[in-house]
């Protein structure tokens, strides 16, 4: 096995490093803050999680980070994030998994397939190419920007369709974050439902503790089992895309490989492994606070990093009818999981 050179490691973390920091300087912002919210009021009304997303946002629309720090923010934001979620498995055991029931879980898939067909059907509906309206169904039926990623080269869209699905859908993922707990709230939610409803609408599976953990732990182990039952079908969802796709441009000879890991991320596969662990009385007790509070501080960061990444200004740039697009797919999905949180009469 090829071992990277040590200058190569250190160099690396030097171009990282600025980056990072940052991130961590905004989550000690954020962190401060709702200590003072505590002292103030008794309790941190905006968690510092939160606190994190809009601090980051509000830094990135007000100042473009100069190119050093971009390598560093993006790591933060995506790998922290990823090992966030490998360790937020050790907080999940199958308890949790045997309480949801099988038909809530099969429900999921229902909704994700419900989902992609009726956004697909309003993005046409709104004169959009069939490429960027399956880009925008995927986005919000599954989970967001990984799953436009995952599914732009199997359609063969273009750079620019990428861009503008993303652009919009990450504006519109922080404001879900954000205001997705009052709806919750409004409704008069229990922690199961509230999490069933994370679960279900929320685009990213580190976002989902963002709309959750400011609720309660049952909604954050509900709402992230949920949810990656709606990551899983990125698999499936690639696989008849391959095949439509392949059909269509049979004439031409292209042949769509998928890799393994493009439709099961790693870190699915590392939740479910500490999940398992977990399970089966494999991680000591006492490490369990320990390997949570990292989690936290690990999403916390990733939550600055994905604020840094948020400049609301890309909103006026995407187009109306984009915009219009994925607002009413998103409102269609949180409607459909209301109306199937009840029907299914979950706790």
């Amino acid at each position: 096995m090829a071992v990277a050179p040590a200058s190569s490691i250190s160099g690396k973390v030097v171009r990282l490093l600025p980056g990072i920091l940052l991130c961590i300087g905004v989550t000690a912002a954020a962190s401060g803050l709702a200590w003072f919210e505590e002292r103030l009021f008794g309790r941190a009304w905006i968690e510092a999680l939160v606190l994190a997303i809009l601090l980051g946002t509000v830094i990135r629309s007000l100042w473009t980070p100069p190119a050093f720090l971009l390598g560093g923010i993006a790591y933060a934001g995506k790998q922290m994030l990823e090992f966030a979620v490998v360790l937020l498995g050790a907080s999940v055991s199958a308890a949790t998994i045997i309480a949801a029931g099988p038909l809530l879980l099969v429900s999921v898939a229902v909704v994700v397939v419900g989902a992609l067909s009726v956004s697909y059907l309003i993005g046409r509906g709104l004169k959009l190419s069939s490429k960027m309206a399956t880009l925008i169904a995927c986005g919000n039926s599954i989970c967001g920007n990984s799953a436009i990623a995952a599914v732009a080269p199997i359609i063969g869209a273009t750079q620019a369709d990428v861009a503008a699905s993303i652009a919009f859908t990450a504006v519109l993922g922080v404001a879900t974050v954000l205001i997705l707990p009052l709806v919750g709230e409004f409704l008069g939610m229990t922690l199961v439902q509230y999490g069933t409803l994370a679960g279900l609408t929320v685009y990213a599976v580190p976002q989902v503790l963002a709309a959750t953990v400011p609720v309660g732990a049952i909604a954050v182990q509900v709402g992230t089992l949920v949810k990656l039952v709606r990551v899983l079908m990125l698999g499936p969802v690639c696989l008849v895309l391959a095949v439509l796709t392949h059909r269509a441009s049979r004439t031409t000879g292209s042949v769509v490989k998928l890799g393994f890991t493009r439709m099961v991320p790693w870190f699915i596969i590392g939740f479910l492994g500490m999940l398992l662990l977990r399970s089966l009385g494999l991680i000591p007790h006492v490490l369990i606070v320990p390997i949570a509070i990292t989690a936290s501080l690990l999403t916390t960061i990733s939550m600055a990093a994905l604020g840094l990444g948020v400049d609301v200004r890309v909103v006026a740039r995407v187009g109306a009818r984009v915009s219009a697009a994925v607002t009413a797919s998103l409102l269609m999905l949180v409607v459909i999981s209301v109306v199937l949180i009840h029907l299914l009469g979950v706790g």
